[in-house]
């Protein structure tokens, strides 16, 4: 903006300011108030913009007044929900006056719901995106295995949480092989090492199974496992997740989209592996089911062994076998009787057609007297219309063959 003119008028103590001049005076008479460096203002969240900046603009209002304000990118990363238009809200800042517009303005360093608290509405909307997107759905849950091998726990090294988990998995079951991946389990820092902690396991197939979590503490301590990104890389984890937070009463996101969902660390050691006492007994029951199981079938085989040693085929093999041999005699009588009866039955038959078609011979015909004659093409001659004159026919009798000349033709016979 050009400089500003100041001109005095006639007139004492009147004197005229630029527009810029007096948005500044304004400003730092605003600026210099102790009330209005640090205050709390409750209103209607109204006009929301996420710049693509990362800046925040919206407008708080009530039912008499606006009042413009802005929630710069620091600020507004840190805010664990989302802001939606005609959320009630009450928020921390300073008023201002922005020299572009002109206009007093709100510069929010802190925001929380009004008759909410911010990290239940941030845990809620949460809960409600990743519902809606199936991610909590029982038909994605993976089994865990029955005689895990491997384990991973994804917890802090030094908590009385894995102290527990170790203590429980040794004397439930010491063949599992444990691994601990030591992460951060509340700040800032939390849910990155963890979200890696999990992608490393997967990545690197290090184990069967995970356990993640951490012991008991206040929503803020266990908040890293309402994070966004643990609980995505929970849900995207081929290997099988248990989820470990806190006491029987806290609940987090990581519980909703796990596998499993432990009441406390000591407990999800429970339920990864079998009790090695329940194991033995299952073993001693086992083995004394299978000696009976075997004592008796040898009881039952010794019994068929007796049956059949005092069986007359194993007492006299060869009167059995006499008896067999009698038995195939008169199977081998009954044979050829059969073979022969079904040969007379072929053989009548036989004659019987060798009969009807010596009867139905042209030969019987000839026989009696009768010839059929062909003409020089040697087609059978049947109308004596066809022939002529000095046409030579081939007559065929029972016994030979004729060559003859036509003479003459007389009229119809039939």
């Amino acid at each position: 903006m050009s400089d500003t003119v100041t001109i005095t008028l006639s007139e004492p103590g009147n004197q005229v300011y630029s527009v810029t001049e007096l948005t500044l005076h304004i400003k730092g008479i605003l600026e210099a108030d102790p009330m209005l460096a640090g205050v709390y203002v409750a209103g209607e969240v109204s006009n929301l913009r996420y710049h693509s900046s990362g800046h925040v603009y919206l407008t708080l209002k009530d039912t008499d007044s606006v009042l413009r304000a802005v929630m710069f990118k620091p600020s507004a990363m840190k805010l664990p929900f989302k802001l939606i238009d005609g959320m009630k809200v009450i928020a921390h800042g300073r008023v201002t006056v922005f020299g572009g517009a002109g206009q007093h303005q709100l510069v929010m360093d802190s925001l929380q719901p009004d008759g909410i608290g911010a990290l239940f509405l941030a845990f809620e909307q949460l809960k409600k995106k990743l519902g809606d997107e199936g991610l909590f759905a029982v038909s994605r849950k993976k089994k865990l295995p029955v005689f895990p091998r491997r384990i991973a726990l994804i917890t802090s090294p030094t908590g009385a949480a894995v102290r527990d988990m170790l203590r429980i998995l040794g004397h439930r079951y010491p063949l599992a092989r444990i691994r601990i991946l030591p992460v951060r389990v509340q700040g800032d820092e939390a849910p990155g090492e963890i979200t890696d902690a999990l992608t490393f396991a997967n990545r690197y197939r290090i184990a069967e199974l995970i356990i993640c979590g951490r012991g008991g503490g206040s929503i803020e301590d266990l908040w890293a496992f309402n994070d966004e990104r643990v609980a995505r890389a929970i849900a995207a984890s081929r290997i099988p997740v248990i989820s470990a937070v806190g006491h029987e009463p806290d609940v987090t996101i990581a519980d909703f989209v796990a596998d499993v969902r432990a009441a406390t660390p000591s407990n999800a050691a429970e339920l990864a592996v079998p009790d090695r006492t329940e194991l033995l007994a299952y073993l001693r029951t086992a083995d004394a089911r299978l000696i009976r199981a075997m004592n008796t079938r040898l009881s039952k085989t010794s019994e068929r062994l007796r049956v059949l040693a005092a069986s007359r085929v194993l007492q006299s093999p060869e009167n059995t076998l006499q008896d067999r041999r009698l038995v195939l005699d008169h199977k081998t009588d009954r044979l050829l009787s059969a073979a022969q009866r079904i040969l007379a039955k072929k053989r009548e038959s036989y004659l019987r057609s060798v009969s009807k078609l010596e009867e139905l011979s042209p030969m019987k015909v000839l026989a009696r007297g009768y010839a059929f004659a062909r003409d020089a093409q040697g087609e059978i001659v049947t109308d004596a219309d066809t022939l002529q004159p000095g046409d030579l026919l081939k007559l065929t009798l029972y016994h030979g063959t004729l060559l003859s000349r036509v003479e003459e033709i007389q009229g119809d016979n039939r």
